[in-house]
């Protein structure tokens, strides 16, 4: 890396496997003309705040199929011209899925799709909407790969690889050159990484203009396969595991980008489940912007100090994509409720009689406190012939006012079977 050996090559030249350079990303960038939207680039003067430096944020979720993917994607197809009579195929998490599914229908070309079983149902979804075959296999992306590549061979179908591919990589690079014209006093540009094709491509066409800009990468804690893989020389898998970043959730580097990012970035950080769950609440509230883990895990860096203040110049932070089930964003937002102490679970005993429960609930109103939820409990506690307990689900205005609500409620002289938070 480039941190450690010294800076990146300037001035355009390809990379020692001479494969990818700045004219290849120049061309991938004007393939995805007219259909690749320029995102914006956001301040966030929380960020901002809270790093000790100017930060702001590529909102590439509000791309079109919700992430960077569309680029690498219309790149490679672009490229192929004829080959593509038969169509095309790809494995995906769900990201790359849509955006070759959105370019094959652009260039009125066929497509089919492998996708995890439990891959995200707005993922699929959208893959449908836009046309293409949805074929839901395997429980990790890499599974969902195996099956893309054996249906290309069987039906003489063209495989699009979601990361490890000289032209998806160059098309991903078109955010880099993006980035130059929108932030010329950038100093780092923090990028989430899975397979490795958007670090890639960004670092080069980054680089080959700017080798003073510091390149990072963020993996999550469940799937970060590239420091092993680093310290190795080569690909190394890591174990499958479940991550709210499914977007990022690669088992395995592909040989190119891993050579590649060995060559042109910084550094790679890793960050926890927890911090990305945050992360993504913050952006939620605090930029009203819906971000996916994957997409979020370079505020994660950020927010949770693992992100060290740059010598000078803005701090960018790619958010990759916002296809996040509402479900999955909701469960989100009332972990974090709870954790800061804005949703109190309890469960309290009243007399088994008419006007018991209605009082309980006029002190909690009387309080301040909004009921989410209420519900009877009058299996599996000691209780009394003449006596139920409830359960209730209430938000509060944070700690303190949590901390009132249970007064009164014991004051009132209500025992709690359990205290929760």
């Amino acid at each position: 890396m480039p941190g450690d050996a010294g800076a990146a090559p300037a001035g355009g030249a390809a990379t020692p496997i001479g494969l990818i350079g700045l004219q290849r990303i120049e061309a991938a960038a004007r393939a995805g003309h007219g259909v690749v939207r320029e995102t914006p680039v956001l301040s966030s003067q929380t960020l901002s705040e809270r790093a000790g430096t100017t930060v702001v944020l590529k909102a590439e979720n509000l791309q079109r199929t919700g992430s960077f993917k569309l680029r690498g994607a219309l790149a490679k197809i672009a490229s192929l011209g004829a080959q593509t009579a038969a169509g095309v195929v790809c494995g995906s998490a769900g990201n790359h899925a849509q955006a070759v599914a959105y370019a094959a229908r652009s260039l009125g070309v066929g497509c089919e799709v492998f996708m995890p079983e439990a891959a995200p149902i707005t993922k699929v979804e959208a893959a449908e909407a836009l046309g293409a075959t949805v074929h839901l296999t395997g429980v990790n992306v890499d599974e969902a790969l195996t099956a893309a590549l054996a249906r290309a061979q069987e039906a003489g179908m063209v495989f699009i690889h979601p990361f490890d591919d000289p032209d998806v990589v160059a098309g991903q690079g078109s955010l880099g050159l993006e980035l130059l014209r929108q932030v010329p006093e950038m100093g780092r540009v923090v990028v989430p990484v899975g397979g490795g094709g958007l670090l890639s491509g960004v670092a080069i066409a980054i680089k080959s203009m700017r080798p003073d800009v510091q390149l990072v990468g963020i993996q999550v804690e469940a799937c970060a396969t590239f420091p092993a893989s680093l310290q190795a020389g080569e690909p190394r898998a890591v174990p499958s595991a479940r991550t709210i970043a499914d977007g990022i959730a690669v088992k395995r580097p592909g040989k190119l980008t891993l050579a590649l990012i060995e060559e042109w970035a910084d550094q790679i950080l890793v960050v926890s489940e927890d911090e990305v769950a945050e992360a993504m609440v913050f952006l939620l509230e605090r930029s009203k912007l819906v971000v996916e883990g994957a997409g979020a895990v370079g505020v994660a860096a950020l927010l949770s100090g693992r992100l060290s203040t740059p010598v000078g110049g803005t701090t960018v932070l790619v958010l990759s994509g916002g296809n996040v089930d509402a479900g999955l964003l909701a469960e989100v937002a009332r972990r974090h409720e709870t954790q800061s102490g804005r949703r109190l679970v309890t469960q309290l005993l009243i007399p088994d009689r008419p006007g018991s429960l209605a009082g309980l609930l006029g002190l909690i109103g009387e309080a301040g406190a909004n009921i989410v939820d209420v519900q009877h409990l009058r299996e599996g506690l000691d209780l009394h012939v003449r006596e139920t307990a409830v359960q209730l689900v209430m938000e509060t205005r944070g700690p303190e006012h949590t901390a009132l609500v249970r007064s009164r409620l014991r004051d009132a002289g209500y025992d709690e079977v359990s205290w929760g938070r």
